[in-house]
């Protein structure tokens, strides 16, 4: 039986406008996870997050987000269909004027990273930059000056290795335009606030049964 009152859960995304839309971002979300596991628990459960596209962090603007995510939150609360394991993914987009842009349905965007993981493994004797630098060199890559980066081959396993979150976030703006509008990046790129309706659960691709003959 479903808890009566609604579990929370909360994530600022600064200066990165789709870190909890698509497959990519929400399959590594810590947010998106704890709703996912308080929704098996029988919770109402939504997972709130805050699209920053800068740094200035205005408190007009950042109230009015707020102000927002409340009405979302409180409709969802009282009219959205609570199913078992059914919660939401809301996000809204820390912009001027949001209140008045649209909430729209989407759909999770089902992308994937095109090389690899989003991490990169660092030379053996290399060091990690403060993390002001290191997101700095991040943000390059939203202007298309990306770079490569370098790996160490035929790393052994019985030293340490060292690795650094560097996404390519092109691969998530070209996946969210290939897909068009009605995804949950595409409304946040369009500066809407999106709804999106999971289930938490591990759905079984169809067709495969019977026998597996080797």
């Amino acid at each position: 039986m479903l808890r009566p009152h609604i579990a929370l859960y909360v994530e600022s995304m600064l200066n990165d406008c789709y870190r909890n839309t698509t497959a990519v971002f929400a399959l590594s979300s810590g947010t998106l996870g704890a709703a996912l596991e308080s929704a098996i628990c029988g919770y109402r459960s939504i997972a709130l997050s805050f699209a920053f596209f800068d740094r200035s962090n205005q408190p007009d603007v950042v109230a009015e987000s707020c102000r927002q995510a409340v009405r979302v939150c409180e409709w969802l609360a009282k009219n959205a269909n609570w199913d078992p394991a059914r919660l939401y993914s809301v996000n809204v987009p820390v912009k001027k004027g949001v209140a008045e842009t649209k909430v729209v349905w989407t759909k999770m965007l089902q992308n994937q990273w095109k090389k690899g993981a989003c991490f990169q493994e660092l030379p053996q004797s290399s060091t990690v930059n403060d993390p002001e630098s290191e997101e700095a060199k991040l943000r390059k890559q939203e202007t298309g000056a990306e770079s490569s980066g370098t790996s160490t081959p035929g790393a052994s396993s019985t030293r340490h290795r060292h690795f650094k979150w560097a996404p390519r976030f092109t691969d998530v703006y070209e996946s969210v335009e290939k897909g068009g509008p009605g995804s949950d990046g595409w409304a946040v790129k369009s500066g809407e606030t999106s709804v999106t309706a999971l289930k938490a659960n591990f759905m079984h691709v169809e067709g495969m049964e019977g026998e597996v003959k080797l």
